[in-house]
């Protein structure tokens, strides 16, 4: 049994499991500032539709 080589790919194995572990953390956090940006659009957007409902309601079209 080679115990060095067994050792090597043991510690390999556990950084790529760290790095692996840091990436997912760093994309849930871009994917809940996204999120916070969609929130943010879509009140924007309630806000406009409370001000002036009429607004998008109708809309002509002509061929």
């Amino acid at each position: 049994m080679d115990i060095p080589a067994l050792s090597m790919a043991m510690a390999q194995q556990d950084l790529l499991t760290q790095v692996g572990a840091a990436m997912l953390g760093k994309s849930l956090d871009l994917m809940e500032v996204a999120g916070e940006g969609v929130t943010e659009m879509v009140d924007t957007a309630a806000m406009e539709l409370s001000v002036n409902p009429a607004v998008g309601a109708n809309f002509d079209i002509s061929v």
